[in-house]
This record gives C-alpha cells, structure tokens and sequence, in this order.
C-alpha cells in the first residue's frame, strides 16, 4: 500500500514553530496538516473556565498557516483539543477564527466542527448505571460531583475524526481529543497499520519536540503497513532513535505501552533504525483490542482567591524563615478569630520562595537565603472573604517582629495595592473514564461550508 504523510506543525495551536519549519513541512509533500491545540497541563482554569490559554492573535497566526497551507496542497487538515480545554467554547471560537481566515483568502471549505463537552445528565446517568470507573490517582466521587464540574469533557477517540473525513470534510476542529487521536486519525481510516499510526502519533504530539529543533521545529511522520518514519523538518535539525523512543515516556506512566480508546500498543519488541541524521525508521510495535473506554475530565469553581507578596531580606529571618512563617500564620489566625472569621471558612498558605517555596521540603543544612519572597494565598468562598483576610495579615507581612529587643522592622511589598485579587480559581473533579459501546456516543458532529 502507499504510504500516508503527515505534517505536525506544532506542538500546540499557538506555540508558532519558524516559517523555515512550515515552509519545509509544505516541501515534503504532506497528505495532511495535522496538529493537537490544546491539554490540561496548565492547570483546572482552563477546562473549569472554557476559556483558551494562547492569544487569540497567536492561534490565529497558527490557523492560518495551516488553513492556507492545506488549500494550497488541497489537502485536509485537522485540529484536537480546540481552544487549550476542547470545551463548546474552543472548538467555536476556532471555527470563528477559521472562517475569518477563509473569507480573507476567499477560500471555500466544508469545516466539521466535533463536540465534546458533556450533558452533566447523561454522565450522571452513566455514573447509575456503573459505566464510571477511576483512574490512578482519581478523587473520590459522588452523584453530586457532577454538579459541581463547570466543564466536564470526553476526550475523543479516532472514530469521530474518521466520520467526519468519511463526510467530506475539508478541516475538522475537534473538542478534547486524546493528543495522539487528532493525527492517527487520518492514517487509519487509509489503511495504515494501527500499531504504527498510533506509535507514530503518540511521537509527534508534540511537534518538533521529538527532534533537535524542539517546539517550533515542527516534524513529519510517515506511516505504512508495516511501520512508520520520523523526519526532522527545521532545516539543520536532527532526529535518532533515542528522541524518537524517549517520548513514549511523555505523559506515559508506562515506558513500553500507550493505552488509547479502545487499544492499547506495545512497543517493546519494536525497532527504532536510524536512515539517516534526519530520519528514524520504527517497526515492530503491536497493538492489542480493549472494551472501549473515553476519559472524562471535570473541573469546577473551588473558591476565590487573593494572593500578596512581599521581599524580605532580614538577617535574622533569613537564618529561620520557618520559623518567623509558623509565628506570623499563628499571629493572622488568632487576629482573624478574634474578628469574629473562624479558621474553617479559609485557606491560607505562606511559601518563601527562594527558601524552600517550590517544594516544601527541608532544606540543606546551614543552607542561609540572601532574600526570599514571601507570598500569601487566601481561598474562601468569596473574593471579598479572601482580600478581606489577606488584608488582616497584610501588617504582618510589613511588620511582624519575631525578636524581643528588636525594633520593629518593615519589609517591602511587591505591588501597590499589596492584595491581587484572582477570582475563582478551580479545581479538577473528574479523572475518570466511562464504558461505552458506541465510540461516537459522547460526541456531536456539526458540518458548515463557507
């Protein structure tokens, strides 16, 4: 059989990579233009909120790119996880974006546009009837979780991407989609061996990271019958068997296996050949049938939150910062609880960073700070209950005195105001998958032609 290209762009929508790059990519003669937008990496906000991480400007850069350089080959092309979370939102606003870019080049396509954020009611109804299982590490759920998801979302599979080529589309803008199925797709519904197109996807995901160039490298994937070949794109970039293998373990608890809807590979018998400084060859790699499963990621509003910042540089302080910490949270608990806030309608940390701030852990002994900054995170159930208690403790920051004898000292907020407020911040409520029959179940295809 023929082989099926396939040129990944990016890492993300949004990242960018070189023009040398895409240029490049174009050169090679892709089959399509395929490219993940999006992930949980940057935390709950994003799926909780629906709103997407990259400048507007920036995924509209990216867009275009793609759009224009997939008419000019007339070839399709494909987006997954639209909008950072693949919430209704993201996938709509890069529908937008692509119309715009459409009727600005005078270009006519038919666009799929595949949802995937849930009907709390019919996860609900899945949860009743046992189709819900937890993943390592999940939460602990009840019937009410659900209610407290803003966005909850299944992460797409290939099947719906291959329905939407099978209807005639030019572009399809995916909702959360595993990363690996947005550019597997394509070479599957081609014939393609499912083991190599699903290895060869999971080593692109991420654009050029796979290479030399890194993520505005972009990379190029071949996949056949029998394997699939990895080819650096940025001009002077290389590629070895070691980056190509090495990023099975991204993302991935298990270095030797990728579990997907409905499958699961196995690549410890595969072999990775290099052909040249530019191109690695993979074969080998197997792939085994599973009951079909999505994951469902949740996220809801889990308070407000107010953050304050301050520089200290105090000898003595420096010389103990835990302990001038555990003396100003005491004094701010016990001054709240006598302004009437009880402890239990608040959540506070102090982090020093420059100290010990990112981990926690102990630190090196005799191991003395020139300075560190001090922040002060207060969650509660509103925002003025937050700033008002960040407020409370906004003189200890300034001021608290540790030392018998010692005049008072002042240290030196970060901003004036001292008190940021964020807003609802969010949490993940949902790491769970849930069983299906149908892999197009949880989804919802929409067909426009502009």
């Amino acid at each position: 059989m023929e082989s099926v290209k396939v040129f990944v762009p990016y890492g993300a929508v949004g990242l960018n990579c070189t023009e040398e790059a895409f240029e490049a990519g174009l050169l090679m003669k892709p089959d399509i233009i395929s490219s993940d937008a999006g992930s949980t990496d940057s935390g709950p906000y994003y799926l909780g909120s629906g709103h997407g991480k990259y400048a507007i400007k920036d995924v509209k850069r990216d867009l275009k790119r793609m759009v224009l350089g997939a008419d000019k080959l007339k070839i399709p092309m494909t987006i997954g996880t639209a909008g950072t979370c693949g919430s209704d939102e993201g996938v709509d606003t890069v529908y937008e974006l692509i119309v715009e870019i459409c009727k600005e080049a005078g270009i006519h396509k038919k666009i799929a546009k595949i949802y995937s954020q849930q009907d709390r009611e019919i996860i609900k109804q899945k949860y009743r009837t046992g189709q819900i299982q937890a993943l390592h590490g999940a939460p602990a759920i009840t019937k009410e979780t659900f209610d407290e998801c803003d966005t909850i979302v299944a992460l797409l599979g290939s099947e719906p991407y291959e329905e939407a080529f099978k209807n005639g589309a030019d572009i399809i803008i995916g909702g959360r989609s595993t990363d690996t199925a947005v550019i597997a797709a394509y070479p599957l519904l081609k014939g393609c061996d499912p083991a190599a197109c699903w290895h060869a996807a999971k080593t692109v995901e991420c654009g050029g990271v796979c290479t030399s160039a890194g993520l505005q490298g972009g990379v190029f994937m071949e996949v056949d019958d029998k394997g699939f070949t990895i080819r650096a794109v940025q001009p002077g970039s290389t590629v070895s068997p070691y980056s190509v293998s090495a990023h099975l373990l991204y993302e991935n608890a298990n270095p030797v296996q990728l579990t997907e809807p409905g499958i699961r590979i196995d690549t410890k018998d595969a072999k990775y050949s290099a052909l040249s400084e530019t191109a690695v060859r993979v074969e080998g790699t197997t792939i085994e049938y599973l009951p079909y499963t999505m994951k469902l990621e949740g996220s809801g509003v889990a308070g407000f939150q107010t953050v304050s910042m301050a520089g200290i540089r105090d000898r003595k302080i420096m010389k103990e910062p835990m302990q001038w910490i555990d003396a100003v949270a005491k004094a701010g608990v016990e001054k709240l609880e006598k302004a009437g806030i009880s402890k239990d309608s608040y959540d506070f940390w102090l982090r020093p960073y420059g100290y010990n701030g990112v981990s926690g852990m102990a630190v090196p002994e005799n191991y003395v700070p020139n300075e560190i900054l001090m922040m002060l995170t207060v969650t509660a159930a509103t925002q003025e209950l937050a700033t008002q208690i960040a407020k409370a403790f906004n003189p200890l920051l300034l001021h608290y005195n540790m030392f018998e004898g010692k005049q008072m000292p002042s240290f030196g907020f970060i901003f004036s105001p001292a008190e940021m407020e964020r807003g609802a911040i969010y949490e993940f409520k949902l790491y769970h998958t849930v069983s299906l029959d149908d892999p197009n179940e949880l989804c919802r295809i929409a067909y426009a032609t502009i």
